[in-house]
């Protein structure tokens, strides 16, 4: 486990390290996106993502929020070096989620077929043994979390993820086999139902064996860190000991307000999905079929790409949290200012040239993953990234500021601003479908409109909690300016590439590169990171070489 003692600034290295894993683990989403698409057909595909949507919400509700409010509450017993303590809340953890858990998944189980069709239900059903699973494993990565050490949890990611992948397509393939006799599509509607259906079951079950094969591993790191985590407990000269019932309360109070902010948060997808797939047909002459269809391509596609950057974000909150907890818990303010300004400045440098690079090279992006997409549903699928490229900012930036204010202890103001969002996002989302033609672009413009209110009413609220001024030069001009440029030159290397060779394929991997090494020169040129900002970053040592060879940095 990491030394507690570390840099200052050693959460930025952490955050590195776990959005590395997230990124490499969403990538691994989105490489079998395209066979699993191609197996279950989109039809499937939305099937999966309508039960999806509300598996989400009963994990939010449940067991999502565990790794965040335990690393917050056990970082700070570590920050006195309250180890029995932390430990004991260790344990009392567990015995949450053990209860919790069990009686989400019940309730999941028995309830699916009360919100949709009998088809979507059987999905849900399937769904419902991971939530149980999920709580045991996110205590396990809190823990660890708490002790600024995120290797455990990113390695336990990736493992999540390829057993994910693996049993996805197979399970998928084989139940299709085993209901149809064959993989071919049927021509009648019922023919087709049955084929999604269980194309899509077999898809969830990959889900609860990512999470199990997670599960497994974290298991494994914590038997062998069990040693060390006694010996420190024996040592620990503290005479407060926290009695169970008094700690049980603590979490209850602390995980409490986590799940609500996060729940409420995350309920804009549920709401879309909602919205879209329900009203949509009970006022314009659309079909089911075409409705689940088209939302498995905006969901399960270009909502699923959009979703990548936000990794680095996820991981900055992840990392930062303990640090401005430990901070608040020895009353030092200065220190949680100069945490926050550093997580906001680096996020920002990365999700404002993703957001961009998204826009740039929408159409080649979606090509490589989705290749067996059709022309009309790669048209969709791209105009939809394209659309959703600016939510991406105010999605990385809400998502980071939520956390900040939870590790400052203002637990229920994530739960205020997200329930104004999303009561704004619900009633525009409801009056572009009535009255405009927009369809699937009426979700965008919610969703965009939801993670915009979010990201202005987090950023008002951190300012005012701990009075601190962001540098909006530094943080958001330079970065946007820099990022444009870089996405003129990603699209015209790949446009000129694609004329020259007829390859789309040479066009996208040399672009990205191309596009990254400009927007990191003019970056330095603008001065918009310095040197000492440029060490905190992951191997920011060899950065900072580079930067003064080629006479960026002096």
């Amino acid at each position: 486990m990491a030394d507690k003692n570390g840099s200052k600034d050693n959460f930025i290295k952490q955050a590195g390290i776990l959005a590395a894993a997230g990124i490499i683990s969403r990538i691994i989403g989105l490489l079998y996106r395209s066979p699993m698409h191609a197996v279950i057909g989109d039809l499937g595909m939305g099937y999966y993502q309508t039960a999806y949507a509300y598996y989400t919400i009963i994990l939010l509700i449940s067991s999502y929020s565990i790794p965040s409010a335990i690393s917050k509450v056990i970082a700070q017993k570590l920050g006195v070096r309250e180890y029995r303590n932390a430990h004991r809340i260790f344990l009392c953890a567990l015995g949450y989620v053990l209860v919790v858990g069990g009686v989400a998944s019940l309730f999941l189980f028995f309830g699916a077929g009360l919100v949709m069709s009998e088809a979507e239900a059987s999905v849900l059903r399937t769904f419902a043994p991971t939530i149980f699973i999920y709580g045991i494993l996110g205590v396990l990565r809190g823990y660890f979390q708490a002790h600024k050490s995120m290797a455990q949890t990113s390695v336990s990611q990736i493992l999540e993820q390829i057993a994910n992948a693996v049993v996805t397509v197979g399970a998928a393939y084989l139940l299709i086999n085993g209901a149809m006799g064959s993989m071919e599509m049927p021509a009648d509607e019922a023919g087709q139902v049955k084929r999604a259906a269980a194309g899509a079951i077999g898809s969830a079950l990959g889900t609860g064996a990512g999470v199990l094969a997670a599960l497994l591993f974290m298991l494994a790191v914590y038997g062998l860190n069990k040693e060390l985590i006694h010996r420190r407990i024996r040592r620990d000269r503290h005479q407060n000991v926290d009695s169970y019932r008094d700690i049980v309360k603590m979490i209850t109070g602390v995980v409490t307000p986590f799940i609500l902010s996060t729940a409420v948060y995350n309920l804009s997808g549920t709401v879309n999905t909602s919205v879209y797939t329900k009203l949509l047909p009970a006022i314009k002459e659309v079909s089911a079929v075409t409705i689940s269809s088209r939302w498995g391509i905006f969901s399960g596609q270009a909502q699923t790409i959009s979703n990548i950057p936000l990794a680095f974000a996820s991981a900055m909150a992840a990392a930062m949290l303990p640090s401005v907890a430990q901070y608040m818990g020895a009353g030092d303010e200065d220190g949680a200012r100069r945490s926050i300004r550093l997580s906001v400045k680096t996020t920002m440098l990365i999700s404002i040239p993703c957001a961009v690079g998204m826009f740039s090279l929408a159409r080649p992006v979606t090509r490589l993953l989705f290749f067996s997409n059709g022309q009309e549903a790669e048209d969709l699928a791209t105009a939809l990234l394209m659309a959703l490229s600016l939510s991406v900012v105010f999605y990385s930036l809400s998502t980071l500021n939520s956390q900040i204010l939870q590790g400052l202890g203002r637990l229920n103001m994530p739960i205020v601003n997200a329930g104004i969002a999303l009561a704004v996002q619900s009633a525009v989302a409801v009056a572009l479908l009535c009255f405009t033609e927009l369809d699937l672009y009426a979700i965008v413009a919610a969703n965009t409109l939801y993670s915009g209110v979010m990201c202005y009413l987090n950023q008002r609220a951190v300012r005012k909690a701990v009075g601190y001024r962001q540098d909006v030069k530094g943080t958001f001009v330079v970065p946007g300016i820099a990022a444009l440029l870089m996405g003129a030159v990603a699209r015209a290397v790949y446009e000129g590439l694609l004329l020259l060779t007829g390859s789309f394929r040479l066009g996208l991997i040399v672009s990205i590169p191309a596009g990254v090494c400009v927007y990191f020169a003019l970056l330095l040129l603008f001065r918009g990171v310095t040197e000492r900002e440029l060490q905190s970053f992951p191997k920011g040592y060899l950065l900072v070489k580079l930067a003064k060879k080629i006479r960026l940095l002096h």
